[in-house]
This record gives structure tokens, sequence and C-alpha cells, in this order.
């Protein structure tokens, strides 16, 4: 008898929330937004999100209307930024509608109440909304970088991450501006690795990322460069000062004092061939170390071997002292001269280099020769006559 008992109150507490549950499930049409009462500035427009949803009902149409609205208020329902009059549902569906109002310019400062209404074919729905104009809290527009100074070389890409942030009761749009020095780019993306900016909306308390991108001419030199960033929508704005700081860096580059990447020099001997080591970079170029790349047993040693400074726009000569091989041939051969500093890169420059076979073996084959011609005249001479 008592286990009869206790299985009959276990079925009444599983089936009885279901009956209940069953009995209080809402079917039907309902206008709705999350905040029915709101604060808004006098003589500005202000838009709110309506909701408009079906439960147990079938597809169909509903049609949305302003009921009541204080004399001269202009009150309309928006979707896609178009006034529209209805909608349409499906079952168990729901949808969102903008309803945009705008008060007089010189409406009081008092509370007013609108009601807007949804209609379909057998259910329908309103809404009271409770509009105060007084005072808001102003409107303000922020924005803050996480690293406002960075450190880099005139081909860094310097980019700051930032954030805006809307801190007013309106969405708004905001535009870009920047004041930077003459030849710098800078672009506003949003995020990092988006696309580039112009403009960009945010709704009224929240916020966007942006990635503010400097980038500088290459011959920029070594310095600080402030760079003025502002962001400003039609009554708002923030701006904030970034700074580039920037090291410079060596630009080097190889070549002679007349520019021919040229030269000439004899098999069997020591030749000096002149060039010049430039520095066309932003920053000094330290403990330059000159180095060659040579045909099998060539030689070539340099004076000096290393500069230990050299500023930028200076140039020094150097002597490049050439040796072929011993058995060089004579023809025209490829002769890699590099320049590489310590805090900077590489650079080289090829020379064609002719060798040539030196004059005093041209002299003795010419002596070669006509002693041979003097040997061959004198035997005719002398066999010829018998």
């Amino acid at each position: 008898m008592r286990r009869i008992l206790a299985l009959a109150l276990l079925s009444l507490f599983v089936v009885s929330p279901q009956v209940v549950f069953a009995q209080t499930e809402f079917q039907g049409l309902v206008i709705s937004t999350a905040f029915p009462s709101q604060v808004i500035p006098p003589g500005r427009p202000v838009s709110l999100t309506l909701e408009v949803s079906s439960a147990g009902l079938p597809p169909q149409v509903v049609e949305l209307a302003v009921l009541e609205a204080p004399e001269g208020w202009q009150v309309n329902f928006l979707g896609d930024g178009r006034v529209v009059r209805a909608l349409f549902l499906r079952a168990d569906d729901s949808r969102s509608v903008t309803l945009k109002i705008e008060p007089p310019a010189d409406a009081a400062l008092g509370t007013y109440t609108i009601l807007v209404g949804a209609k379909g074919t057998d259910a329908e729905s309103q809404l009271d909304l409770s509009l105060t104009l007084g005072e808001v809290i102003p409107p303000r527009l922020s924005l803050d970088v996480e690293l406002p100074t960075l450190k880099g070389t005139p081909t860094t890409t310097f980019a700051f991450r930032g954030t805006v942030r809307n801190d007013s009761a309106q969405d708004i749009t905001i535009n870009f501006e920047a004041q930077a020095p003459f030849g710098f780019e800078v672009v506003f993306k949003r995020g990092v690795g988006g696309q580039e900016l112009a403009s960009l909306p945010i709704k009224a308390g929240g916020s966007e990322s942006i990635n503010i991108e400097v980038r500088l001419p290459e011959t920029t030199t070594a310095g600080e460069y402030p760079i003025l960033v502002r962001t400003a929508s039609e009554d708002i704005s923030d701006e904030i000062q970034l700074m580039a700081v920037v090291s410079g860096k060596p630009d080097l580059s190889v070549t002679t004092p007349d520019g021919r990447l040229s030269g000439r020099i004899y098999s069997g001997a020591e030749t000096p061939l002149k060039i010049l080591v430039v520095n066309n970079g932003s920053a000094a170029a330290q403990n330059v170390r000159l180095e060659a790349s040579t045909p099998a047993r060539w030689s070539v040693v340099f004076q000096p071997e290393t500069i230990a400074d050299l500023a930028p726009g200076a140039e020094v000569e150097v002597t490049a002292n050439i040796q072929p091989a011993d058995k060089a041939i004579a023809g025209d051969y490829m002769l890699t001269l590099s320049a590489t500093p310590e805090n900077g890169s590489r650079e080289s420059a090829e020379f064609r280099i002719t060798v040539l076979t030196s004059t005093l073996w041209g002299v003795v084959g010419l002596v070669l020769i006509a002693a041979a011609l003097g040997v061959v005249a004198l035997a005719v001479g002398r066999f010829g006559r018998r």
C-alpha cells in the first residue's frame, strides 16, 4: 500500500508541471522593445528598435500603426532604411523594425506617450512608449591608443592599435583625420589586417578597435616625428598625438670615382683599382667590412680593410689591389666587391675586369719573330748562290 501511494505522489510531481506549462504557453502576437521608457534630448530625432513576434500563429502579414502620438511629432516605422506600413511573419517568427521619432524643435520639456500597434489576421498587440524630453548624458567620443610611441627604421610600418568609444545615447558615424610630416602616409583600418577606413559607424555606448598604420619615406632621417590623429562626428570629437621615433639605418653603395664598374689588369701583376663606398642612408654605418668574391686563385687586398664610421651622405675612397691568377688567360672576368656594416645589410657591386697579357712578353715575341726571319733570310742568301 505504501509503495502504491509513493508512486502516486511521484507521478503527481512529474506530470503536474507539464500540465501547468501547457496551460500557460503563450500564443499570439507581441510588439515590444527593450527600453519602453527613455529620456531623450530635446529637439533631436531618436530611433528605437521594436521587435514584432508571433507564437503559435500561421504565416501572415502584420500591419503596423501609430495609434497615438503627441501633436506635431513625426513618428514612422522604418525597415531597411525605408518607411514601412506592414511586415511579414512566418510561423513562430520575429522581425525587427525601427521606430523613428522626431519631436518638434520647440517641444517643451516633459514626458510624452506614444502608442504603437501591430495587427495580424486574428491577433494584435499594442505597446506604450514613455519618452521624456530632458537633460541626457552629454555625448562624448574617446580615442585611446595602446602604445602611442613606437620606434623603428624608415622602412618600418608603424602600427598603432587603438580603440574608439561612443559614450553617448545615439548611434554615430565617425570620420578619421591625420596631420603628419610631409611624405608620411597614415592609413586607418578596422582591427588588425582589416580594410582601409574613411569613416566608421559605432553603436550608442559601443566601441570599435582600429589600427593606425604609418608609413615613412625611405629617405627619412633619424629623429622623433609627431602624428596628430583625430576622430570626429557631427558634434563630438577626440584626438591623440602619436610619436614615430626613427632610428635610421645606413644604405651603402659601391662604385668608382667615374661611375664605371670595369677595369684592366695585367696577367702576373698586381693592379690597384680605386672604388668609392657611399652611405646614402639616414644613419652612420659602423665598422664597414670590405670583401671580394673572385675567380679561382685570384686575390684582392683592400686599403683600408675596414671603415670605422661612415656618416650619412659621406663617401670614402678605397684601393682594391687585384692580383689575378699566375696563368690567367687574357679575357673578361667578373669580380664582386662588397661592403658590410655591422649595423646594416651588405651591399655589393659587380666589376668586369679585363686581363691583358704583359707588353714584355709581346716585345720578346717580336724579337723572336725577327730573329727567325733573319735566320731564314741568311740561309736563303747563302744557299741560294750555290
